[in-house]
């Protein structure tokens, strides 16, 4: 497996953290999992609104059921060996003064990443999906209209590689990023 290389030094939990499809289908306890949201419980917000929300099922429950029918057929294939699945919703308003938050989803993200990069110092699998249905989601969850459907988490211990269909396992390794120059600009925009 190639190695990435960031362009500066940096903390390398960050450089080594990747979302791996493989997953042993193991159970998790709460001493394994609750970490995960602990970490995601620190994260920094506007106005400290802590507007994140996360609705978990383990496998084998009927709230795990409720969560993998909401995915594409694509990521049920390989989320069917999960622990868990997490539906990841904001609040978009603020609690104090129930104005529009527009960094919901900003500082969502942040409570997303420090669950990530939790996981992955333990050597979980933690893997943000798009690929469900949010509007159903919104649904099945009785979301008021202040919460915003953003992603769903599948969370699992490691798995083999072999386990996948070999279609996923061609592109079973970290991806690359983009470099510092088509993301980073001063002064002004460039496409």
């Amino acid at each position: 497996m190639e190695k990435r290389k960031p362009t500066y030094p940096i903390n390398k939990l960050i450089v080594e953290r990747w979302s791996p499809r493989a997953m042993s289908g193991e159970p998790m306890t709460d001493d394994e999992l609750m970490p995960l949201f602990e970490a995601a419980r620190w994260a920094p917000s506007s106005y400290n609104g802590q507007p994140w929300r996360f609705i978990y099922g383990r496998r084998d429950t009927s709230h795990w059921d409720k969560l993998f029918e909401l995915l594409v057929e694509g990521n049920k294939e390989w989320v069917v060996d999960a622990s868990v699945l997490v539906l990841v919703i904001s609040r978009n308003l603020f609690t104090h003064n129930g104005k529009p938050c527009q960094t919901h989803s900003f500082d969502t993200g942040s409570a997303w990443e420090n669950l990530a990069l939790e996981g992955a110092s333990r050597g979980l699998v933690v893997h943000g999906m798009q690929g469900f249905d949010y509007k159903e989601a919104k649904e099945v969850f009785e979301l008021p209209d202040h919460f915003t459907v953003e992603a769903m988490i599948a969370i699992g211990k490691k798995g083999k590689k072999e386990t996948l269909s070999e279609s996923l396992q061609k592109i079973e390794a970290p991806s690359n990023r983009l470099p510092l120059s088509q993301i980073v600009f001063e002064g002004n925009f460039k496409e």
